[in-house]
């Protein structure tokens, strides 16, 4: 790569981090979930950054974004659990995508990888919220634990369907958008190729 597509990745990594944080502000609960998971489409422009530069430009978006948003929010918990979750959760998306549209470099192959990434985000994310992200929050609010089978319950009726309908949300969104970037995007990966 030279020095200009060098220059050129950098400024749109950032300009891309900067968007990915400004939606993040754009978030929103879903009705009958747990009213702390919100949807926003800050993975959106991760996603781009992705399929552009490769799968270290979509995981720099994320975590300039959940930096960002440390910084300037803060946490309730003093401690950046809910922008690690959610970091985590953007790789765990944007990683199976970019994998999957790399080999299938056609809007179908986009809808598996994106599919893909909802299933990746919604099952480990589940996981991870049992053992990781859930356990550090009652630690560092202080607050008493449920009991294991109501963490567990939490989780099938609210964190899983939670992060499927938002994987669901952005997928569309993204195709959507993919289809109005198309050309631009291939004459992007023709650069990044040269």
């Amino acid at each position: 790569m030279n020095q200009s597509n060098r220059v050129k990745k950098m400024v749109t990594v950032g300009m891309l981090s900067g968007i990915s944080y400004l939606l993040m502000w754009l978030s929103f609960p879903l009705p009958l979930l747990p009213p702390f998971l919100s949807v926003d489409f800050s993975d959106v422009p991760a996603l781009l950054a992705a399929i552009i530069f490769g799968p270290v430009a979509g995981i720099t978006v994320e975590a300039i974004k959940n930096i960002l948003h440390y910084i300037v929010q803060g946490s309730m918990t003093g401690v950046p659990v809910g922008q690690l979750a959610n970091f985590t959760a953007g790789v765990l998306f944007i990683l199976p995508t970019y994998f999957i549209f790399n080999k299938i470099r056609t809007t179908k192959g986009l809808g598996l990888g994106l599919v893909a990434g909802t299933v990746s985000m919604a099952l480990i994310m589940s996981v991870l919220n049992y053992y990781i992200f859930l356990p550090a929050f009652t630690y560092f609010l202080n607050v008493p634990s449920g009991s294991s089978a109501q963490m567990i319950e939490g989780i099938v009726k609210g964190i899983l369907p939670f992060n499927i309908i938002k994987g669901l949300i952005v997928t569309f969104l993204f195709l959507l958008l993919y289809k109005k970037l198309a050309i631009w995007l291939d004459r992007q990966l023709e650069i990044k190729n040269v």
